[in-house]
């Protein structure tokens, strides 16, 4: 028996760049953070990732460079506030708030455990990260206002005090106590223009 039969040849990997083994490795991080939180391994991120633990500290210092790196991707806020702008501005107003309220609860579910650890472990090592979340938030709060402007005549409020709302609604409705019920982004935006006050019925003799 030949000696390839008895032991068969491991496949050889190409090299990858510096900057492509840390994007792979970054993209290998964030759904174990999702997963696991900061209690992730390195271990567990290099079978991940497909390479060697001793890999990752070729690219990343520490661990914690490494969870920092896929924190911040994770919250980069530019696919969300793409899709903001994407959103008709001629179209009506429930109509684009009830898009932008559902998009931007998409993104707090998709990230709400990553930041629940990140904000009572990580940013505690990294205070950086606060500054990054902060604004990122203040991102979301400009893209609204601006969502909103062109119907400003015809709400109480600004347009920026109204994004403020929306933002509030939009986190209760995903990290909240009562959480566990969640209002769609049509019924979010309904209850913030509306009200719960059922419309009078003037054909009944209302005023």
């Amino acid at each position: 028996m030949s000696i390839s039969a008895q032991s068969p040849r491991r496949r050889r990997v190409p090299a990858m760049a510096p900057e492509d083994r840390r994007a792979a490795l970054i993209a290998a991080t964030i759904p174990l953070l999702h997963e696991h939180g900061l209690d992730v391994s390195t271990r567990q991120i290099a079978q991940a990732a497909g390479v060697a633990e001793g890999t990752i500290f070729g690219v990343f210092p520490d661990k914690l460079s490494l969870l920092s790196a896929a924190i911040v991707q994770a919250f980069d806020p530019a696919p969300t506030l793409d899709a903001v702008a994407a959103i008709d501005p001629g179209g009506d107003l429930r109509v684009r708030l009830s898009a932008a309220a559902t998009l931007i609860m998409n993104r707090f579910a998709r990230n709400a455990r990553l930041m629940a650890a990140a904000g009572h472990g990580h940013h505690a090592k990294d205070p950086a990260g606060i500054a990054r979340m902060n604004r990122a938030r203040e991102q979301l709060l400009a893209a609204l206002t601006e969502l909103i402007e062109p119907d400003a005549a015809l709400l109480r409020r600004t347009p920026a005090e109204v994004a403020r709302l929306v933002l509030l609604f939009c986190g209760a409705n995903t990290f909240g106590p009562f959480a566990d019920h969640r209002f769609d982004g049509d019924e979010l935006v309904s209850l913030l223009l509306d009200g719960l006050l059922v419309p009078p019925d003037h054909s009944h003799g209302g005023v």
